[in-house]
């Protein structure tokens, strides 16, 4: 007994001293993945956190935003965890914030927390310059092909680089001036000046973009899947109002009979089986309420896709929201002239009704000091009083 004794406490010993001595050299920080701080409404983003160490310890981690070690990150279904790493599907406006991660590595009675520095997104209203995925899709079979195009703007002044973050979280590059897309989600066709094909293969998932002198494109999510069945959802935002089809791909057999869920709650839309392997439903006049993640089964339930987000964006353009600042900014003016106009009315005749009662008051007191006391009135003496007077002045004189 007092041997396994010993040997836990030599043991939890090595573990501090181990610690201890490497605990300078253990740095935790949060990477954000396309590089920058700056992200794009719609667009995927990965943020990874990593432990800077030579030891072989194995590390827990968790996920903070706004507030270190008080807000953890809640259960929004956008939100992704994995380890290390967390994505971000369909950036919001609410996702800006601070991001903290906190490792931890423990034994049986110690426990070493270590807390990265905060990293800060904010997120752009304005479009970013956009990657063209053809077919635009989240999901893709192992083996098919999608073709990326980078935009025009990030090819007239110089070449434009293809990035993509791996699975593995390996940075792959390509340019299509000097390699012609030979790196990038394995075996690559070369396309044309500013397009690649890529071949789909298991370690082609991860966020693709294009990098240039102006920027960089969005970033879109690509997941290489290697089961019987995938449910296609838009890479990209699609627009407010208009209709949108989703399309539930199998390998292989006859499966005209699926059924559709969103958030795990089934559906009943129209649908158009088309072909055996692919059955499609519409959504007529999409809005906010369809986002979600969206799946697909057989109707015995034996296969099943794996989920892919809807996203929605609002249809207005970029000219709509300069015409609406300005028409803002417009609105703005008149009602501060007029809200000028009011002040100025109430203290004219704030003015108006102090000079009156002061002059009102001046000429009462002027009155009070010149005009003198009111003389009463005689009144007229009675008849025998005025006889009386005279017979009394008779006597007088007699005397």
């Amino acid at each position: 007994m007092n041997i396994i004794l010993i040997s836990s406490m030599l043991g939890v010993a090595a573990f501090v001293f181990l610690v201890a001595a490497s605990k300078e050299e253990l740095k935790v920080s949060v990477t954000v993945w396309p590089l920058g701080t700056k992200i794009f409404l719609g667009e995927c983003v990965l943020l990874r956190c990593t432990v800077e160490s030579n030891s072989t310890l194995t590390w827990s981690y968790s996920w903070f935003r706004n507030e270190p070690r008080a807000t953890q990150v809640g259960k929004n279904p956008r939100h992704l965890l994995s380890g290390g790493s967390y994505s971000i599907t369909a950036v919001m406006k609410e996702d800006a914030g601070r991001y903290w991660c906190q490792a931890e590595c423990c034994d049986s009675n110690t426990t070493v927390a270590l807390l990265s520095k905060p990293v800060t997104l904010s997120v752009s209203g304005l479009p970013p310059p956009s990657l063209i995925l053809t077919p635009s899709t989240r999901h893709v079979f192992e083996g098919e092909t999608f073709t990326l195009q980078c935009p025009e703007t990030l090819t007239n002044s110089s070449a434009w680089v293809l990035r993509q973050t791996s699975a593995s979280h390996l940075i792959r590059t390509a340019d299509s001036k000097t390699c012609a897309c030979s790196s990038p989600g394995g075996g690559v066709i070369p396309g044309g000046s500013s397009t690649c094909v890529v071949s789909a293969t298991r370690g082609g998932s991860g966020l693709y973009w294009c990098e240039g002198a102006e920027g960089r494109s969005n970033a879109v999510n690509i997941t290489v899947t290697s089961g019987p069945v995938i449910m296609r959802t838009p890479a990209l935002s699609v627009p407010r109002g208009g209709n949108v089809v989703l399309e539930c791909r199998y390998r292989k057999g006859n499966h005209l009979k699926t059924t559709f869920f969103r958030n795990g709650i089934k559906l009943s839309p129209d649908s158009s089986p088309g072909q055996g392997t692919e059955i499609k439903i519409t959504i007529v006049n999409v809005s906010e309420a369809h986002e979600g993640f969206y799946k697909c089964a057989s109707q015995d339930g034996k296969l099943e896709s794996p989920q892919s987000w809807l996203s929605v964006r609002s249809n207005l353009s970029s000219a709509d929201v300069s015409a609406g600042s300005t028409s803002g900014s417009w609105i703005w003016v008149v009602v501060s002239c007029i809200l000028m106009i009011f002040i100025l009315l109430a203290i004219l005749l704030i003015l108006h009704f102090r000079y009156k009662m002061l002059y009102t008051c001046n000429r009462w007191r002027v009155s009070c000091v010149e005009t003198p006391a009111a003389v009463l009135p005689a009144t007229k003496q009675d008849v025998t009083e005025v006889q009386w007077d005279l017979s009394w002045m008779e006597m007088s004189n007699l005397l």
